[in-house]
């Protein structure tokens, strides 16, 4: 198909340095397709390979970016899926804040990295993002009746939420697996790219 080039390179800008299988499963292609692809852009001179992820050079981002508007620009004007955006952006704030609670913890006035040692705080923070999960599927939902492969974040959000809950606490937020964090910031950067915004460096989502 005629977009799934820019479909790879797309999953790999999110992923930023990352192997085939791991690209396909975001962007929801065949991982030997991709590799096949990726490995094709290697040999051009346009992607970088090491240790089996691959990685783009900068003047491949450039081109990648300045394809978007041509692949999601009718897609911009479509209100109800730029209302589900700004619906996304409201629920990022809360997440923001969630992802601070269990990152940090107060003790005696001061700010510390949370041991996470004390089950019970987590526990209530893990709640709290079931909570806020069931807000964000509302919106996931109208986001992929637009865009049907987003539909891969929210199961994969829901999967990665499901093993926090029975008490693999690692995917809350660790950056080496796809963790609820890491999920929802990459999925915040697949919509940054096809809404043609820029993130706030002010936070971490």
């Amino acid at each position: 198909m005629k977009r799934e080039p820019h479909l790879i390179l797309h999953g790999l800008a999110i992923k930023k340095y990352a192997g085939a299988k791991e690209v396909a499963g975001i962007v929801g292609l065949n991982p030997a397709y991709v590799a096949e692809f990726l490995d094709a852009q290697v040999a051009r001179g346009r992607l970088m390979v090491g240790n089996g992820k691959y990685s783009m050079l900068p003047t491949t981002r450039v081109a990648v970016t300045g394809d978007y508007s041509r692949h999601y620009g009718d897609l911009r004007s479509v209100p109800e899926f730029v209302q589900a955006y700004e619906d996304f952006e409201a629920v990022n704030l809360t997440l923001k804040a969630l992802i601070t609670n269990w990152q940090v913890v107060e003790i005696q006035g001061s700010a510390v990295a949370n041991d996470h040692a004390d089950k019970a705080y987590d526990d209530a923070i893990i709640d709290r993002l079931g909570r806020l999960h069931e807000r964000a599927e509302i919106v996931l939902a109208a986001l992929a009746r637009h865009l049907p492969r987003l539909k891969i974040y929210r199961d994969k959000l829901t999967a990665a939420l499901e093993r926090a809950e029975d008490g693999a606490i690692e995917w809350v937020s660790d950056a080496r697996i796809e963790s609820y964090h890491t999920l929802w910031f990459e999925l915040h950067e697949d919509l940054l790219c096809i809404m043609g915004r820029e993130r706030d460096e002010s936070g971490t989502l």
